[in-house]
């Protein structure tokens, strides 16, 4: 169809990250975007928190969610260590690797915040332009079961599309798929290619990440990470557990590549570290919203509607008294945020 609907190559990046280490999945992450931008691909994507690894031990490990347990406050530590800020060194690298290659990037991260070496971690996808440029981010909006142990909920001034030669770019995180609310708030933006980040994509997660693909007709890149527990640091003690081989397999891959009719394009994959591809005819997009566009000739706003709360949620919000509309101003200074 020409230029006004042109066909690119995406790329879903399924391997393991050098767990807990976030210098060293940096730059296997580096390696890896040059490899997929090597074989035409224009975007690249990876799976949730793969930087430095989805915490997987809340699922394996005994005493994960005991109080006051040492092995998980340790291996929590290590994690906050080698979380990612946002920008910061880690993002400049991969924007780099992904400016080098022509390649655009979305990667899953365990977030800190700018400037803090303890605190909340979030669960957070980055968008990088294929010229190297942080797009933005997004944070899940509420972290799975156990998952809260680790992370804290994000808000709806991440939940974002963001406009790159390729078309309207989105994504959320895991079980963000079975929130009604927030696959609409995504829909209603134009969203035309979809990252769906999961730690495995096992079969409910590829249900989910399907049927994605046909409530929003948009193509949607679902990818999952693998890792053996001989990946795994020994000095970790949290996975000390007799009957754990080394050989056993804590995430799964099952990565694949959807079209806008919920059909898959490349994939599943297996549980081999690998980098699955496909072509994506953007006119596809308007071939199947003929028959069903869940927010155009098939949504009802005169029924159902949704309202979305972008402003950031902050702890803290220091309010200048003399433009609170409150008190004499000629007697008030601004309030200072030193304790």
């Amino acid at each position: 169809m020409g230029d006004i609907f042109p066909t690119y190559t995406v790329a879903a990046i399924q391997a393991a990250p050098v767990f807990m280490d976030r210098d060293a999945s940096v730059a296997k992450a580096c390696q890896l975007i040059a490899e997929a931008g090597a074989n035409g691909a224009t975007l690249a994507v990876f799976g949730e928190t793969w930087l430095p690894g989805y915490p997987i031990w809340l699922d394996v490990a005994p005493g994960a969610g005991l109080w006051n347990h040492q092995p998980a406050k340790d291996i929590f530590t290590r994690l906050v260590a080698n979380a990612v800020e946002v920008p910061g060194p880690a993002t400049e690298a991969l924007g780099a690797a992904a400016a080098d290659a022509g390649c655009a990037v979305v990667m899953g991260i365990n977030e800190r915040e700018r400037g803090r070496t303890s605190g909340t971690l979030y669960n957070t996808i980055v968008y990088l332009g294929a010229n190297g440029q942080l797009l933005g981010k997004h944070r899940k909006l509420t972290p799975t079961y156990t998952e809260r142990l680790v992370w804290g909920s994000g808000d709806g001034s991440t939940l974002s599309v963001f406009d790159t030669p390729m078309g309207q770019v989105g994504g959320l995180v895991c079980w963000e798929h079975w929130m009604p609310l927030a696959r609409h708030a995504m829909h209603v933006t134009g969203e035309q290619i979809h990252a769906a980040l999961w730690p495995t994509v096992h079969d409910m997660h590829l249900v989910a990440s399907r049927h994605y693909a046909f409530e929003g007709r948009c193509f949607v890149v679902a990818v999952g990470s693998v890792l053996r527990r001989d990946q795994v640091p020994d000095d970790l003690s949290i996975f000390h557990r007799d009957g754990i081989e080394p050989e056993r397999l804590l995430l799964a891959g099952g990565s694949a590549i959807i079209g806008p009719d919920g059909h898959c394009l490349a994939g599943p994959l297996g549980d081999e570290e690998a980098i699955l591809y496909a072509d994506l005819d953007l006119a596809r997009i308007p071939a199947e919203q003929l028959t069903f566009d869940a927010v155009g000739h098939y949504g009802r706003p005169d029924v159902f509607t949704l309202t979305v709360n972008t402003a950031p949620q902050r702890h803290l919000n220091l309010e200048d008294e003399r433009t609170s509309g409150s008190g004499d101003s000629s007697t008030r200074g601004s309030t200072d945020a030193r304790c």
